[in-house]
């Protein structure tokens, strides 16, 4: 366990994070092209209504695929750690 790389436990988180990113910027470039949040080059402009949803939607699945990620490394992790142990294998006993 001393020798494993600190990346491993790692897997997936970076897509998770530009999800969230994404989904919050989506959800502020609607709100701006519905014109409820004003004060901005932005609000008021139609098309910003609608690359808002697109933008919070791709961030959901980026959500989406950076958790199956994580779960798929933890499953591995978890059938090595059971490989390793004497009690996984029967052919061992």
């Amino acid at each position: 366990m001393v020798n494993e790389p600190a990346l491993k436990k790692l897997h997936g988180w970076l897509p998770m994070a530009l999800g969230v990113l994404a989904v919050v910027v989506g959800a502020l470039w609607t709100l701006q092209g519905l014109d409820i949040v004003t004060d901005s080059r932005m609000s008021g402009t139609g098309i910003w209504a609608v690359i808002g949803p697109v933008v919070a939607i791709a961030g959901l699945i980026l959500i989406i695929l950076g958790e199956r990620s994580r779960s798929r490394a933890k499953r591995a992790e978890a059938l090595a750690i059971i490989h390793q142990s004497p009690l996984g294998d029967p052919g061992k006993m």
